[in-house]
Order: C-alpha cells, then structure tokens, then sequence
C-alpha cells in the first residue's frame, strides 16, 4: 500500500491503523506535524515519514500529489477536514477519514458536488464510527424499501483514546441533534430514552449525536433518524447536567484542564483490551404509514481494533478501485461523498474479523402503527 498517506499516524488510533497496513505488507507513508512523533514511527515501521501542518493549503496539496489517497486520522476533524479535502481536490486524491463527528461529515457532505467534478471520492468515517452502523442502516433499507424512521443502538466496551477523549471535551456543552423530515434539528443531550435489547434483554439508552444522523440519511435516503447509546439511567440526569452547565464548559480555561487531565490519565484500551472486547449495534427501521418494520443486530469486536481492520480494508479498495476505474467502468470507485456502505454494500461490516449480524424481526405488518413507532420508548 505505497499509494496511501496516513495524516495523523502518530496518535493512539493512527498507530494501530499504520500498524495493521504494515502487517497486510503494505508501506503507508505517516504524516503529521510533530516531526520528532513522525520521525519516531516511521524508524519503528521501516516506512517514509513527512512532516507537515495543514496551514499552508499549497504546501499539503504538494505532499498529496503523489498520492492516490490519504487517511486522516487527526482529530477533532472539524478542524482537519476542510484544509485536506481542499489539497484532496487540488491534488486528485482521495480522502478518508475515521471520524465519528456529524459536524465534519456534514461539511463533506456540502462538497459532493466539488468532488464528482474533480472525479475524487470523499468517504469519511471508515472506523467503528461508522461501519457497523451505517452497514446495518443500509441492510435495514434493503429489507423494508419504505422505511420512512430509523433507530440505530450502540453497546460497546473498553476505554478511550486519549484523542477520543480530547475530543468529547471540546464538544461538552454542546446540543444533541436527531434528524426530523431531513433536517438535523439541535435537542438536548440525552433528550430521549428507550429500551434496547442488545442481546441480554432491554436495556436503558439515551440518545446521542452519532454521525449517521448524516450518514445514514445519504446510506439510505430515510428522512428521520435518531441514535441511541447504551447507558446506566443515572448517565441521563448526568448528561442532562451536563447540558445545563455548557456556559462553564465553553470556557478556555476549564477546558483547557480537563483536557491535561486526559492528557495525563489516557493512552487507550491495551492489547489484551483489544482482543477480548466486543460491541454491539443495533437497528430498527419503521414504515410509520403501515407499521411495517424490521430489527437487526451487529456483534463487532472492540471498537478500536474493528477500526484498525476496516480503515485499512477501505483504503485497500478506494486505491484499488481508483486505479481499476481508470481502465473498467464497471469497478468504478463511486465519485463524491460517499459512505461506507454507498462505496462498498452493506456487506462490507461482515468482511471484517469477528463480526456477525442477526436479523430479529423481518417486516411484517402492525394493526397498530403508533405502536410500531413508539414501542420501548420510555
């Protein structure tokens, strides 16, 4: 994999994603602008190494130019998107990225038009945010055609990066968001609750700002979206705290000290966490004109090591595709803004180690539409 400029490549998940392409016998080039960090992994991985900001939009178009295409991996990414995609475009090269934030996919999905024109494809969130959501999202789809509503669920283990975490800061105090009739609408953290069964019997969870409120709107063309998260019930008080005290959190200073403090107490889940740890996603989708729905369930590895695997799997098939596109217009890489699931299928999740989906309940018709909405809902 010579063809692929990893930006970023020195924080916790851009080491486990340089790691895994190395494994798979590829020669990925890191970058980033820490010239020590760069300097540092490219010598433990026998790999190029490039050290840049993103300031200087002709200075990254330049290092991208000889590139089919770069993975960013530098987070918070609504800081990283626009600089890249901006060389991406100048350069011809396509982007990826691992992020979860529905504020960047939002902005890439804003230059769809720029990159079919440049004939680039911009296909963020290639990690556990969002491969096995919008996976399911699109195979959902594919069951019940006129889905009108969908509910996503996440139950997941293990610890946080500390870029992860440097990043949930920065959006503490920050609005919720759902999508209602197409339109992202800002609500309250944790505004709504319902019961999820994610395999071990219903279990409280509280919706949460998770990337397919976009994603899943362009995977699936459904206009009513809202992603729940597994949680004690006592975190929907606390986040509902959490909402009231914004004001203090926008401050620089206490900002500022929560992120020294995740600087000094996290790195991210270990080896052995890694291995072991597991996740689980579900999905509902719902007709609300004839009650009609169908429900499924993902069971993934740790999220962290799910992202390493498909991250790589993406961009090993974005440069494939890109080179193939050239000569057979049949294995044309899809242009523009893209998912995982509108470049790939839905199938794509599966091709990962460890994961497995189960259908629990294929359409069938309910003599109570309101109620096929509504159920679980506390």
């Amino acid at each position: 994999m010579d063809s692929l400029l990893i930006y970023g490549s020195y924080g916790y998940t851009g080491r486990l994603i340089a790691r895994e392409a190395v494994s798979r016998g590829g020669s990925p080039v890191v970058a980033g602008r820490n010239g020590r960090a760069v300097s540092r992994q490219a010598d433990e991985l026998g790999v190029e190494g490039r050290t840049f900001a993103l300031t200087d939009g002709d200075e990254v178009a330049a290092h991208l130019r000889s590139f089919d295409a770069v993975l960013n991996c530098a987070g918070p990414f609504v800081n990283t998107v626009d600089p890249l995609v901006d060389a991406c475009l100048e350069s011809d090269t396509h982007y990826l990225d691992i992020s979860g934030e529905f504020q960047a996919f939002e902005r890439l999905r804003r230059r769809d038009d720029a990159a079919r024109e440049a004939g680039i494809t911009l296909l963020p969130g290639v990690g556990f945010d969002v491969v096995p959501t919008d996976c399911l999202a699109a195979f959902l789809h594919a069951q019940l055609p006129d889905a009108t509503a969908l509910s996503l669920g996440i139950k997941g283990g293990g610890g946080l990066s500390r870029g992860t975490a440097r990043t949930l800061v920065e959006h503490l105090g920050d609005d919720g968001v759902v999508r209602r009739n197409g339109r992202l609408i800002k609500v309250p953290m944790a505004y709504r609750t319902r019961e999820i069964d994610f395999g071990d019997g219903p279990e409280h969870a509280v919706t949460i700002p998770w990337g397919d409120v976009v994603t899943a709107a362009h995977s699936t063309g459904i206009d009513s979206i809202e992603v729940y998260a597994a949680a004690p019930s006592w975190a929907t008080r606390a986040l509902s705290a959490v909402d009231s005290l914004g004001w203090l959190l926008e401050r620089r200073p206490v900002e500022a000290a929560l992120k020294r403090l995740v600087d000094a107490r996290l790195d991210g889940p270990d080896d052995a966490a890694r291995s072991t740890g597991a996740a689980t996603v579900w999905g509902e989708a719902v007709d609300e004109a004839t009650g009609r729905r169908v429900r499924a369930r993902l069971r993934t590895p740790e999220p962290y090591a799910l992202t390493a695997e498909a991250a790589v799997s993406a961009a090993e098939r974005v440069i494939d595709g890109g080179k193939r596109s050239r000569s057979r217009t049949r294995n044309r890489l899809p242009a523009g803004f893209q998912t995982p699931s509108s470049a790939f299928d839905s199938e794509f999740v599966l091709e990962l180690a460890g994961t497995e989906r189960e259908l629990l309940e294929a359409p069938t018709e309910s003599a109570d539409p309101q109620r096929s909405t509504l159920e679980s809902d506390d």
